[in-house]
């Protein structure tokens, strides 16, 4: 994995932070000259990612959840989004489209389905007491310049 540049920043659990996260991201990822649509849905990603850490990992109390930004050889983009939350217990259940931990919440439970759906890749790790690490790639597409 050829990194060609990455950024690396925490923030609080802050519902607020889930647009900071986006921006930042956007503007990171300019350099890498992405579609409109490319940058949309990742943009999407990112936003369901931090806001299932908000909402699922610190449940009422703060926390720090960090974010890696890399930009790869062959237009590829890395993102991980970590907390050290509640962790999740069974992570192929969460997975599933439609399950939630917070009904009360009216919550769709598609995050991680809209994680799936924007990105090429995605690969959830969590433990429990520990906190989840959620994985994203996506290869842009070649400049058509």
């Amino acid at each position: 994995m050829e990194v060609i540049n990455e950024i690396k920043f925490s923030m609080p659990s802050l519902s607020v932070n889930e647009s900071t996260a986006r921006a930042v991201v956007s503007s990171f990822l300019i350099q890498a000259d992405p579609t409109i649509e490319e940058l949309s849905d990742i943009r999407t990603a990112v936003s369901e990612a931090v806001t299932n850490a908000v909402v699922h990992a610190y449940r009422g109390t703060k926390g720090k959840i960090e974010l890696t930004v890399k930009l790869l050889a062959g237009r590829e983009i890395y993102i991980r989004v970590k907390d050290r939350g509640c962790g999740i217990k069974d992570v192929e259940q969460a997975m599933e489209p439609l399950f939630t931990t917070a009904p009360e919440e009216e919550r769709s439970g598609l995050g991680f389905s809209v994680m799936e759906s924007f990105m090429d890749k995605l690969t959830v790790k969590s433990v429990p007491e520990k906190g989840t690490t959620v994985v994203m790639r996506k290869r842009l597409r070649a400049n058509e310049k």
